[in-house]
Order: structure tokens, then C-alpha cells, then sequence
């Protein structure tokens, strides 16, 4: 989370954000161009309407009037037009920064550990790829563009009261000194507000996420009430806080407002006496002073308006660019192609902690043979799902060396190894999406035909056909229109098709109905035939033709053996484990 710096412009961040624009250099200078020659173009209205009004007062010729209207309106129609070039290239450089900005933060997030995940909230890095960077984009739209723009128009009128009539300018910038001041105590004010309405977004973000996706839990054990409670709760945070943005422009505006009248009113007075006691100001000089004022304080309060775009969009742009500077990612200096892996496995010592100082492997060793299908058992935390996310290479290793083919998992390229590896988890993850790129993810080189044929090879084609659609079917979000059996029989093919030369199951039956179950137990003997497979399960009925179990407790290999050999030893913990569970399935 960033951390208020205490200043109300962070000029490091600013730069950052501005580094973006290179890349469109040309219209970026288009909008600042056309935002220079709008201000120039702005100020020559009031400048004609002075000029008119006395030349037309002196000399009474409607035709030179009539040629000061027409001027007019030839000024106004090229401040149309530099609006339009303005509005429009100060808007696509915008909206091509923001998409460049998401797309190298998307990045970033794609390249980091597991743990990062693990102790992120997933509402509020979504809030950073969405709500933050749409914020950038105002940053530059009603940001740096209007405040460059109102400047300069307020630096040409000031600079043309002065050259009219330096008097009169004094006069119309007596209350400036104090609507500056003003203006820097509720930039200010306002940038700490900002940055505590960006926190209660992302709380609020997080909360709805996570509750919807949780939903059957909220609804299973009754807590619709207590869920509600916490969300009023969160909901009144993120309404204080813009609360208290809305506190501080209530007092600015109106201040500014009685500012800018207490000026009009003072070129009134004065104006109106000069022009009394004939001296040298015109009834053309009080009326463009009226209209120049008015264009000098309107930008002045916008420019506080447009300075609390900058700020936010600085404020989302510190809390994005955390995340693109967060070191959390996976050593990729491996150069070895894994191609033509046999599938042999080997842990030497390995240690592992996800917290540090807290060890989950406890300094674990075998090997698996090429072909072989190695089964793990244990308790619940003995460490077993932990073996395969570091096989993967989601974690990095504590000590030891875990190593493929004889050679370490780091000295691989990371991508090539992962295409080797093929996952199906218990909880079985699928997108909104068809069926087919399901299995495929998108991979153009898996065609429909060859998932058609290794569908039928693991016996799960005839379920995929009895579907609307069949391979076209969508299954919606996280698959949520099929059974928990049958996305895992997505899962299976998806693996399947992969040709993956080592190949994980982690309790691939544990949560399935028993038909699901046969099918399941079809496709798991048919893709880990001739292939290195390893098997984590709590059904121990479903390993036995294991060619090897490893039996895990507490981080530790207590026994090793296959399923016969385990047996046979006195008060063994697998023998334990099994006869407890026959027992249990026995009696129900």
C-alpha cells in the first residue's frame, strides 16, 4: 500500500507518468500545441469586445462594428477548433498511455510467485489494473493538459491587463495573492483525502470480490446478516471518505467564488470613477477587465479542480507503480530447453517454508524412476501439494536441489519445463469459456480432431458430446455449469492433450460421485501409462498399483514402499492409514 508523502505534487511520480508519452511524442505535441494557441486565441475575445465597444462608442460606424463582429467570430470559430485538436489528441494519448500501463502492470502480475498471490488481496490488485489506471488517464485528459492551459491563459491575460492599463490590472489581482494561498492549502488538504478515498475503494473492491465468489459459504452457514453488517461497515469508510473530499471543495469553491466577485466588484468601483472623472480608463477597458477577470479566476479555480485530477491520477500512479517495482519473481536465468524430457525426478534434501522460519519440507529425498507412477500420502499439511508446486517451480527451494533428467529445475527455461510438466488439481479451475479452449487455452496448435481423439482415448467423449454445444459448450465462470466430477474430467484432457512428459494428479477423486470417480480412475490409467506420474491422494484405493508410495508426516518421509511392501510392515503409518479408511468405508 503507498503511503501519503505529506507533499501535494510528487514530482518523481509526475515524471514517471510522463515518461509514457514518448512513445506518442507527435500528437502529444499536437494537444500541447493546440493547448498553447486555445489560450493566445481565448484572451483576443475580450481584447476585440474592449477595442469594439470604444472604437464604437468614438465613432458611431456600425460597419466597423459589424467588422469587429465578424472578427470576432472568426476568433471564436479558432478556438473551436483548437478545442476539438486539443479535447481530442490530449484524450488518445491518454487512453494509449493507460493501455500500455496496464498492459506492462498485467505483465508484471502474470511473472509473480504463488506467494505473492498468497498474501495479496485479489480485489484490490484488480482495482489497480482498472479503477487505478482509468485514474491515470485523467491525470493526463483533465490533468496536465487543462492546468498547462488555464496557466497560460491566465499568464497572457495578465500580461494584456498590465500592457491596457497597469492601474486597473493592479486592482482586478488584489484578492490573487489570497485565492493562491488558499488554493495551495486545499491541494494540500486534498491530496491526503485522495489517497484514503483510493483505500476504501480497493477495501471495497476486495470485500464484494471476495464475498461473491463466496457465496455458497456465506449462504451455507447463515452469515447473509453478518456479511451485510461488515459491508455497511465498509461501505460507511468509503462514504466518509468522500465525504470529506466534498468537505473541503464546499469550502474552497464558495471562498474562491467571493474572491473573483470582490475583484469584478473593485474594477467596478475603480473604473467607474476613472470613467467619471473622465480620466484614462474607457467604458471598453471596465467591461473587457470584467471579462479578463472572469477568465483569470475561472481557470484558478479549475486549476485547483484539474490539480485534484493530478493528484489522484499521481496517487494511482504510486500505487501501480508498486506493483510494477515489486520484486516477486521466479529466478529465470535457466538456459536449458526442456525438450526431450525422460521424466526421472530426484529431491535431494529439499527444505521449504512458505513463511520463513517455519518449515514445511523438513529435508525430504527420493527419486522417481522414468514411467514410473509415484504415489504421496499423508495427513492434511504433512506437505504433499507443496512437493508439486516445487516441482513446477511456483516456490523457490529453502536448501536442497530438486533436479529433472539430472539437472536442477532452475537451469531450465522455466516456460519449456512448465509446457513438460502437466497439473490437474482438486480444485479444478476453469474460465468463461467453451469447453475446447478449456482444454486447450487458446493453443493453436492443439486442433479440435486431435482433442476429439484423445477425448475418446480416455473415455470422457460421449460426456463432452451429451452437452449442448458438445466441445462449443460454455461453461461459464469457473465452470460453474458442470458437476465437480466433470471438470475434472475437463481437467484430465486438458492435461492430456498437452503431452506432458511428467504428469501430477493432487486428489484428483477426493470431491467426485462414485460414476465420475470410474471415469475418472479410466483416464488416470490411461495418460499416466508410459508416462513419470505422481499421484496425490486421499482414497488410498485408487493407488494401489503404484509403483512406489511415499508416506509423509509433518514435513517428513516416514516410509517408503509399494503398496504390498507397506502392508506388510508392523504398526506401519501407511498400514495404519489404509486399515482405518477400509474400516470406515466398510461400515458406511
Amino acid at each position: 500500500m503507498s503511503k501519503t508523502t505529506g507533499k501535494a505534487f510528487d514530482i518523481k511520480i509526475f515524471a514517471r507518468l510522463m515518461s509514457f508519452t514518448k512513445k506518442y511524442r507527435v500528437r502529444f505535441i499536437v494537444a500541447a500545441l493546440s493547448t498553447i494557441l486555445l489560450a493566445g486565441f481565448a484572451v483576443l475575445t475580450p481584447v476585440i469586445l474592449m477595442t469594439a465597444i470604444d472604437d464604437f462608442i468614438a465613432t458611431k460606424n456600425f460597419t466597423r462594428l459589424l467588422y469587429f463582429t465578424i472578427t470576432m467570430i472568426v476568433v471564436l470559430l479558432i478556438q473551436v477548433f483548437f478545442q476539438f485538436s486539443f479535447i481530442y489528441y490530449a484524450n488518445w494519448v491518454g487512453q494509449h498511455i493507460i493501455r500500455d500501463i496496464r498492459a506492462k502492470t498485467f505483465r508484471k502480475i502474470l511473472q509473480f510467485k504463488m506467494g505473492y498471490f498468497d498474501n495479496s488481496s485479489v480485489g484490490k490488485l484488480v482495482t489497480r489494473v482498472v479503477s487505478d489506471i482509468e485514474t491515470i488517464a485523467n491525470f493526463f485528459t483533465q490533468g496536465v493538459f487543462m492546468i498547462v492551459s488555464d496557466i497560460l491563459k491566465m499568464i497572457v491575460v495578465i500580461i494584456v491587463m498590465f500592457y491596457t492599463n497597469w492601474k486597473l490590472a493592479l486592482i482586478a489581482l488584489a484578492t490573487l495573492p489570497v485565492l493562491i494561498y488558499a488554493t495551495k492549502l486545499f491541494q494540500i488538504a486534498i491530496k491526503s483525502t485522495f489517497q484514503d478515498v483510493r483505500n476504501q475503494v480497493a477495501n471495497l473492491n476486495s470485500f464484494v470480490q471476495e464475498r461473491v465468489t463466496g457465496m455458497k459459504i456465506v449462504q451455507l452457514f447463515n452469515r447473509e446478516r453478518i456479511e451485510y453488517k461488515n459491508f455497511i461497515e465498509i461501505n460507511n469508510k468509503h462514504k466518509k471518505a468522500h465525504v470529506k473530499t466534498v468537505w473541503y471543495y464546499s469550502i474552497f469553491f464558495p471562498i474562491a467564488e467571493i474572491l473573483s466577485s470582490i475583484a469584478i466588484g473593485l474594477i467596478v468601483w475603480y473604473g467607474g470613477l476613472q470613467v467619471v472623472e473622465d480620466k484614462a480608463v474607457s467604458v471598453g477597458a471596465i467591461i473587457g477587465f470584467i471579462k479578463m477577470a472572469q477568465m483569470l479566476f475561472r481557470p484558478l479555480r479549475q486549476i485547483a479542480d484539474k490539480f485534484n485530477q493530478l493528484q489522484m491520477g499521481i496517487v494511482a500512479g504510486e500505487r501501480v507503480f508498486n506493483i510494477i517495482d515489486t520484486e516477486s519473481t521466479i529466478d529465470k536465468s535457466g538456459t536449458v530447453t526442456a525438450n526431450n524430457i525422460q521424466g526421472t525426478i530426484s529431491f535431494k534434501d529439499v527444505r521449504f517454508s512458505y513463511i520463513k522460519g517455519e518449515e514445511i519440507l523438513k529435508g525430504i529425498s527420493f527419486n522417481v524412476e522414468k514411467g514410473q507412477t509415484v504415489a504421496i500420502v499423508g495427513a492434511t499439511g504433512a506437505g504433499k501439494s507443496t512437493i508439486i508446486n516445487l516441482i513446477n517451480r511456483f516456490y523457490e527451494i529453502d536448501s536442497g536441489e530438486i533436479s529433472i533428467d539430472n539437472i536442477p529445475v532452475q537451469d531450465y527455461k522455466i516456460a519449456s519445463l512448465r509446457q513438460k510438466v502437466a497439473v490437474v488439481l482438486q480444485d479444478v479451475f476453469l474460465f468463461s469459456d467453451s469447453i475446447l479452449n478449456n482444454i486447450t487455452l487458446n493453443n493453436e496448435n492443439i486442433s479440435l480432431e486431435e482433442v476429439k481423439i484423445a477425448a475418446k482415448q480416455i473415455g470422457i467423449h460421449d460426456f463432452i458430446m451429451s452437452l449442448p454445444n458438445n466441445y462449443h459448450y460454455n461453461v461459464k465462470e469457473r465452470g460453474g455449469m458442470l458437476s465437480s466430477g466433470q471438470r475434472q474430467l475437463i481437467a484430465f484432457l486438458r492435461a492430456y492433450v498437452s503431452k506432458p512428459s511428467i504428469l501430477i494428479l493432487d486428489e484428483a477423486t477426493s470431491s467426485v460421485d462414485a460414476h465420475s470417480e470410474q471415469m475418472i480412475q479410466y483416464a488416470t490409467d490411461e495418460i499416466t501409462k508410459n508416462r513419470t506420474s505422481i499421484v496425490i491422494a486421499h482414497r488410498l484405493a485408487t493407488i494401489k498399483k503404484a509403483d512406489m508410495i511415499i508416506v509423509m508426516d509433518k514435513g517428513r518421509i516416514v516410509e517408503k514402499g509399494n503398496h504390498t511392501e507397506l502392508l506388510k510392515k508392523h504398526e506401519g503409518y501407511y498400514k495404519n492409514l489404509y486399515e482405518k479408511q477400509f474400516n470406515s468405508e466398510t461400515v458406511m
